[in-house]
């Protein structure tokens, strides 16, 4: 499962820590320098490290966080306690810092949390800042062994479950409170149809729309606390006036008129409930087990907003991405990129993205690993034309590397010297693996000069063996730039999808590195603990209902592997019931996703391994109703200990009158493999032959899959017609096979002598025959094509086809093309 370090409070009366340079020490963020230019390196001129973990701090913080642009300058040597960068003697520095860092939990060290408040931050984000902070600590913790994989687990704050107002799943009131506002003074940007068109659409025309996307920007609750409000009032997004406060009071009003319209859902005073959480509470699931040793360009897409994703790999310059087009924030952590009407990206700049080269051509191999969630399982042509998930280039036709998506396959494109410039040909997972879906997947991309290029999904090799193995690197530019979701220049390989994560490494991971990377996961993963002490005649905050959570996506939440607990070695809990738990959100049982109803087994000490009892390994998704800062959550239970709450079901429906089923059709279509083996009869061409089973493979994925004739589309007449001009190439082409089926037609006339009247029967009547059922009695049959009409057809185009006149080449081209017309034809492909 997914786990981050967690993030416990700080321990209140802490000491006066890591105080700021003169009085601004508790200033707001700071842009200090060029977050793409690398920042000279520190000098050290003291003694040798003492220790090994002296050296690794020196290492892994010091060498970073010395220079002048980062600590080096207020933090050094006779600066501002703690010296934690002090250039004389980095022992001395070693036992400054060691007080600020925590290297079980690294995000708890107060050197990280003191520059996530705004402290000496040289990005325009402070969490950013943080987060490579905190990845610095990591590796100093990995390197001693001091990464804690154990989840301390502490009681939550106690919280009554209490009645609250529920978003309704209509617009209702909206649309005369707050939608007004909104198509006023939002719809110049934030619409489908406007000239730059920026999610979310809150100022769409469709009020429906509109409230889709607001829906999650408002808060019943406290209107003031709004995301639609704090845009306003606290970072004087788009005021419409002078005064941002008065547009923001303005947008409280309305929200608040618009809850005003909501009534509270009040609790039902028989349910058996735990105490409440919400995702706030929760204790962030830590692990760690990450394999980051070699990330030079990190993406975790944590900030949520702004039109900057930040590289926080720590590794200089930073490659930060600029969006632009249609890109949007996930609140779950990721970027969504469109692809329709103004397409998306992020794109570094060339300064920034110029550590790839240096450092992916020093090693000469590299990794590409991406948590995405593709869109559709339509996009790409393949080969050049793959759709642009994560690439290194230059333009459409120049690249250093490029993932990408043709229809159900990751393609892999690498420049190297047994590739041209656009690193084809590509590399690609099989078609008939169907290895790429519409949903949250872990893909890598390695290469290195032994094994070539390898592709990874959800921790498995697909077994697509690169047939350039054993290339190298070389003629990589250094002016290409990092971009995701499209080309540098904007182009027609646009990708549509959510990425979640992205990391650049200088080393071809191992299977086991990316084995562990995957089953680690992506995305913050809490632990909610639901008191339930009351409910089994324990003292409070003592025994616990623990579920993994996790924000899925923008619409849901993800509650998996309950498990009972007690946070008290003493305890006991004799033998008791537990039975159907459900999760409630916001005051009431979440409508859909409650899988553990059925639940029903038994609570005791006996069946505990280190105070917890695994109650089910399931998962279920939950609604996602006012977001994860407000939503409250609860547990019900049909019975728990001595409480029991006796649960009416309603009464089924009755029945409804039987369908009246209309006559359905009679005729089908043939599948991709019916196809081929029609075709391979027809023709008499075995479907191994090199050229047909090369564009079998190829236009595979775009035959019909499934009979019925309703799901016919206009790429099934095409895949077949490509398949069978394959097929009659491959007849007409060998001399022996053609001079047998076609009996009597003279390959070696031109067209005036060939297609006489013997001529033209000769090459007619063999397809028909190939492809019709003979005739009872002289008659054909009813359900089958008119063969007399199909002759008529066929001598026209032969007409048309002969008129300009040729040689034996064109006799032999006309052929082919009769040949395909009438076997790629609603012959071959309804049945």
């Amino acid at each position: 499962m997914m786990n981050l370090i967690k993030h416990s409070p700080i321990i209140l009366g802490f000491l006066f820590l890591l105080a700021g340079c003169g009085s601004d020490s508790g200033s707001d963020v700071q842009q200090n320098v060029d977050p793409n230019q690398e920042p000279p390196a520190a000098t050290y001129d003291g003694p040798a490290p003492q220790t090994d973990d002296v050296q690794q701090f020196k290492l892994s913080v010091w060498d970073p966080l010395a220079v002048e642009n980062r600590c080096g300058s207020c933090h050094g040597t006779g600066g501002q306690e703690p010296t934690f960068v002090r250039s004389d003697d980095i022992n001395l520095a070693y036992a400054d810092i060691n007080d600020y860092i925590d290297l079980e939990q690294s995000a708890n060290s107060r050197l990280v949390t003191k520059v996530a408040e705004g402290h000496n931050c040289w990005q325009a984000s402070a969490d950013a800042c943080a987060d490579i902070i905190e990845g610095y600590v990591e590796a100093w913790a990995s390197a001693s062994g001091s990464v804690s994989t154990r989840v301390v687990f502490e009681a939550p704050d106690d919280q009554a479950v209490g009645s609250s107002k529920i978003m309704p799943a209509e617009p209702g009131a909206f649309a005369s409170t707050v939608y007004p506002l909104l198509t006023e003074y939002c719809s110049e940007c934030h619409t489908r149809s406007a000239p730059t068109a920026q999610q979310p659409y809150l100022g769409s025309s469709s009020v429906s729309l509109s409230f889709e996307a607001a829906r999650t920007r408002m808060r019943l609750d406290d209107p003031a606390d709004s995301r639609l409000v704090q845009r306003l009032g606290n970072e004087g997004h788009n005021c419409w006036s002078d005064d941002c406060q008065s547009d923001a009071s303005a947008m409280t009003a309305a929200i608040t008129e618009f809850a005003d319209s909501i009534a509270e859902t009040e609790i039902n005073p028989d349910l058996v409930v735990s105490r409440a959480l919400s995702l706030g509470n929760g204790i962030v699931a830590s692990s760690g087990g990450r394999i980051d040793t070699h990330i030079i360009a990190k993406y975790e897409f944590k900030t949520g907003q702004g039109p900057i994703a930040y590289d926080t790999s720590g590794v200089e310059p930073a490659a930060n991405l600029n969006l632009s087009g249609d890109v949007q924030w996930m609140s779950s952590w990721g970027l969504r990129l469109n692809s329709s009407g103004n397409d998306g990206k992020a794109q570094a700049a060339t300064s920034g993205s110029r550590k790839l080269h240096d450092l992916l051509t020093a090693t000469g191999e590299y990794s590409i690993e991406a948590w995405v969630i593709p869109d559709n399982v339509t996009q790409g042509d393949g080969g050049a034309d793959t759709a642009r998930i994560v690439s290194y280039s230059g333009s459409n036709d120049v690249r250093n590397f490029t993932l990408g998506q043709t229809l159900y396959n990751y393609d892999f494109l690498n420049r190297s010297g047994e590739t041209d410039v656009n690193g084809l040909p590509a590399l690609s997972t099989n078609d008939a693996d169907e290895r790429l879906q519409a949903t949250l997947q872990h893909v890598v991309a390695t290469f290195d000069p032994v094994n070539g290029r390898r592709l990874y999904v959800n921790g498995e090799f697909t077994n697509d063996e690169d047939p350039l193995a054993g290339a190298a690197l070389e003629e990589w530019s250094e002016t290409f730039a990092l971009v995701l979701g499209n080309e540098v220049s904007g182009s027609d390989y646009a990708w549509s999808g959510s990425i979640r994560f992205l990391a650049i490494h200088n080393r071809a991971l191992s299977p086991e590195a990316i084995g562990t990377n995957f089953e680690v996961g992506v995305g913050a993963l809490f632990y909610l603990l639901f008191d339930v002490s009351d409910q089994i005649g324990l003292d409070p905050q003592t025994a616990y209902i623990a579920f993994e959570v996790q924000q899925f996506d923008d619409y849901g939440y993800l509650f998996a592997e309950p498990f009972f607990l007690t946070l008290d070695d003493d305890v006991t809990v004799p033998p008791t019931p537990i039975k159907g738990i459900r999760i409630g959100v916001n005051g009431r049982e979440a409508p859909t996703g409650q899988v553990f109803a059925a639940l029903e087994t038994e609570l005791s000490s006996e069946a505990f391994v280190e105070r917890r009892q695994t109650l089910s390994g399931q998962g279920a998704v939950i609604e996602l109703q006012q977001g994860p800062d407000s939503d409250q959550f609860f547990l019900t239970f049909d019975r728990l200990g001595e409480h029991e709450f006796v649960r009416v079901e309603s009464e089924p429906p009755a029945p409804g009158s039987p369908a009246v089923i209309e006559d359905q059709p009679r005729l089908g279509l043939r599948s991709f493999a019916a196809i081929n083996a029609t075709l391979s009869t027809a023709t008499g061409i075995p479907g191994t032959t090199a050229s047909v089973a090369g564009t079998y493979e190829k236009v595979r994925q775009q035959l019909p899959t499934a009979p019925q004739v309703d799901g016919f589309v206009a790429a099934h007449q095409m895949g077949v017609t490509q398949l069978a001009v394959a097929y009659c190439s491959a007849l007409t082409a060998d001399s022996d096979k053609r001079s047998d089926y076609y009996a009597g037609f003279d390959f070696s006339a031109g067209v005036s002598g060939a297609f006489d009247t013997d001529g033209r029967a000769a090459v007619i009547e063999p397809l028909l025959k190939h492809l019709l059922a003979a005739e009872i009695e002289g008659e054909p049959l009813a359900s089958q094509a008119d063969p007399a009409a199909l002759r008529t057809e066929m001598n026209d185009l032969i007409d048309r086809m002969a008129t300009s006149g040729g040689d034996a080449e064109r006799s032999r081209t006309i052929v082919t093309a009769l040949c395909a017309a009438t076997l790629g034809s609603a012959l071959t492909l309804v049945q």
